[in-house]
């Protein structure tokens, strides 16, 4: 079994090969240039890739909806008054333990909505905000198990909830890996159709 920690050190990866390269000025470039080098990643025989080998092939390039900064808001993150902790289930059947940081209030498509940002703790600093999520794509168009976003922390507490990088967790591909469940509380009650989702002929796991 393994933990489904490794996205970040993907995400850093990403971050530091694109600030390394001539990255995309405008919003879609970047967005598919960041897609581009993921895809890179996961077909490659890299350990950090969580795509096994003989699931490359029908897996990557991955899946996403179309690019669309509607889906890129502003959001204002409400600390908790009171750190509390929560017990999530995992997908394999473990249980684990998340703090509530705050709440990410930020408005889409008219529609006021909220998310609980969190911190896993496994991980001994908060070097990223943990945003497990489900909505009504979830199940259909998106992996039964939600979808997750990382958030960097910023002195104003204010961040942009961008969900054109959402993203399946590892177990979506590989069942070693464990991955926590999003709690209810961060259940939207509407499709967000943009970021990763399932192979259009494909409604579970792989």
């Amino acid at each position: 079994m393994r933990r489904a920690i490794r996205a970040m050190a993907v995400a850093t990866a990403l971050a530091v090969t694109l600030a390394c390269s001539n990255e995309p000025e405008d919003y879609s470039s970047k967005i598919a240039a960041q897609r581009a080098l993921k895809d890179e990643m996961f077909a490659s025989s890299s350990p950090e890739s969580p795509v096994p080998a003989d699931k490359k092939a029908s897996l990557v390039p991955l899946a996403y909806f179309p690019i669309d900064e509607m889906y890129a808001v502003p959001a204002k993150l409400e600390p908790a008054a009171e750190r509390t902790r929560l017990q999530v289930p995992t997908s394999t059947g473990q249980i684990r333990d998340i703090e509530r940081i705050g709440t990410l209030k930020f408005t889409i498509k008219g529609r006021t909505m909220r998310l609980t940002a969190f911190h896993e703790l496994d991980q001994p600093q908060i070097t990223r905000l943990f945003v497990p999520f489900s909505d009504l794509t979830t199940g259909t168009e998106t992996y039964s198990a939600g979808r997750y976003m990382e958030l960097d922390p910023t002195p104003t507490g204010i961040y942009v909830v961008d969900f054109n990088v959402a993203y399946h967790p590892y177990c979506y591909y590989n069942a070693e890996y464990d991955c926590p469940y999003p709690p209810k509380e961060n259940r939207l009650e509407m499709p967000i159709r943009a970021g990763e989702r399932l192979p259009k002929a494909s409604s579970s796991v792989p």
